[in-house]
C-alpha cells in the first residue's frame, strides 16, 4: 500500500474518532492517535493536513453533503461514509496536488475497505456530482 493511501486511511480513522467523540480539540486526539499508531513522517504529514483541512472546512463540506445527498440527512449517514465523503470533498475542492478522478478513486478504495458495496456506489455518485458541478 502506498504512503498516500496509508495516510488517507489514517485520516479516516482520525475523522471517525473526532466525529464519534464530538471533539473539536484536534491536537490531543491527533497526538494520541499517532502514539497508538506510529507511522512514517510522510504518512503523518499528509494525514494531518487532510484531517485539519476537513475540520477547517467542515461547515462548507457538510453544507455540500446536505445539498448533494438527496433524501439523506447528514446525521443518518453511516459515520464511516460521512467521513470518507468529507475527506473526498476536501481533496476535490482544496487538495492541491490530487487530480479529481484520483481523489474519487481513493475515496472509493477506502470505502471498499471500511464500508459496504452499497456505500461505495453512494459515495461514487455523490463525489462525482460534486466533481462535475464544482471542480474546474
Amino acid at each position: 500500500m502506498g504512503r498516500r493511501r496509508q495516510a488517507r486511511e489514517c485520516a479516516l480513522q482520525l475523522l471517525y474518532e473526532l466525529d464519534v467523540r464530538g471533539d473539536s480539540d484536534l491536537g490531543p486526539v491527533i497526538d494520541a492517535f499517532w502514539t497508538r499508531q506510529p507511522a512514517p513522517d510522510e504518512v503523518r504529514t499528509f494525514a494531518d493536513a487532510l484531517v485539519r483541512g476537513v475540520k477547517e472546512h467542515q461547515p462548507k463540506i457538510d453544507e455540500l453533503l446536505a445539498r448533494f445527498a438527496e433524501h439523506w440527512e447528514l446525521d443518518r449517514m453511516a459515520v464511516v461514509d460521512r467521513n470518507v465523503l468529507r475527506a473526498g470533498i476536501w481533496e476535490l475542492l482544496w487538495g492541491v496536488d490530487v487530480p479529481p478522478k484520483v481523489a474519487i478513486n481513493e475515496a472509493l478504495e477506502i470505502a471498499r475497505r471500511f464500508s459496504t458495496e452499497e456505500s461505495t456506489r453512494f459515495i461514487n455518485g455523490l463525489l462525482d456530482r460534486v466533481r462535475r458541478e464544482l471542480c474546474p
